[in-house]
């Protein structure tokens, strides 16, 4: 195996103790240039109970001096610079070379660890050998909850969120935020701002489909690790802070990216359920899609809100279409 240098971490693969590296950190990083001294800095204070780890970043082609900043601040992680934005999972994928150790964790640069936010993780994955992958409990910059015990979404569910009829239509939603989320609880999948995974569930399933370049990926994932025989599980003993969003929002005017981020999303979406549930799936779907459409247009003139919203939604079905012919009904992706 190559040799990294990693300071006071990891020298040649060992940490100070002299034992090899219980966990490799990987960071994706694009245009958070601000964002990567505390998040390290959180990061390394909850390295110092487990002995210490390796850490990974990948610099997407970042217009904001993030890798020169990174190359001169912190010479303790190992940095790739991939030279094009590569999104997320395909950035994950490209860093993955480097992990050789029993757990990796993929880290968002908005997301902030607590001091226990690795210990206690890990102690539950070594007590629960069959627990292959690990979220916990997110929150905002102003503490109020995130999702993050989540489950599969399907054409139903994603229309009753969508169309907000789920208080009337029976369906488990892909988030179900009506319960303390103070206990530990099985799910489908957690994001992938802290997603704690064992090496070993990658060795079985493979990391992330390269077809998705950002949304769905971690879905796709945890699907394939949970139909291998592991659990994905939910820890709320320890918390992370998620701001969300950032990289978007510094990749040019919010409304552009706003857009170029849910034509992301709409894409993902096709790739993941023509994926996951065939030629039928897709169909529903789209079906489904279309119908929660019109319903927020009739919703829309219902309330008096002009033909602003359903602009959107039929700018939103044509973009659905032209997806549909790009990614040759959803087995190809676009980028």
């Amino acid at each position: 195996m190559r040799s990294f240098h990693h300071g006071r971490w990891a020298v040649n693969g060992m940490t100070q103790t002299g034992v090899p590296p219980l966990i490799t950190t990987l960071l994706v990083s694009y245009n958070t240039r601000e964002l990567l001294d505390p998040c390290l800095a959180a990061l390394r204070l909850a390295l110092l109970p487990i002995g210490g780890g390796t850490v990974v970043v990948v610099d997407n082609a970042s217009r904001d001096g993030s890798a020169a900043h990174l190359a001169q601040a912190a010479p303790d992680v190992t940095l790739i610079r991939s030279g094009a934005n590569l999104g997320f999972g395909r950035a994950n994928n490209l860093a993955l070379a480097h992990a050789q150790t029993p757990f990796v964790l993929l880290l968002n640069t908005d997301a902030f660890i607590e001091p226990d936010g690795l210990r206690l993780p890990l102690a539950y994955m070594a007590s629960n050998p069959n627990c292959g992958i690990l979220g916990v409990r997110l929150v905002g910059r102003d503490g109020d909850l995130q999702p993050c015990c989540r489950y599969f979404p399907t054409p139903w569910n994603q229309f009753l969120s969508r169309t907000g009829l789920s208080r009337w239509l029976p369906g488990r939603l892909v988030d179900n935020m009506d319960w303390p989320h103070d206990q530990v609880r099985d799910c489908d999948w957690v994001p992938g701002c802290y997603y704690l995974v064992r090496k070993e569930v990658i060795d079985q399933v493979g990391l992330f489909d390269p077809r998705y370049f950002l949304y769905f990926e971690e879905v796709d994932h945890c699907r394939a690790a949970k139909q291998a025989g592991w659990r994905v599980v939910y820890f709320p003993f320890t918390q992370v802070v998620h701001l969300g969003g950032e990289s978007a929002r510094k990749d040019g005017p919010i409304s552009k990216s706003g857009r170029q981020v849910e034509v992301l999303q709409l894409e993902s979406a096709l790739l993941y359920f023509r994926k996951n549930h065939g030629v039928l799936g897709l169909l529903a779907h789209l079906a489904f899609e279309g119908v929660a459409d019109m319903v927020l247009m009739l919703k829309a003139l219902l309330k008096g809100q002009g033909l602003g919203p359903v602009a959107y939604q039929a700018k939103r079905l044509q973009a659905v279409a032209r997806l549909l012919l790009q990614t040759k009904l959803g087995t190809k992706p676009t980028r």
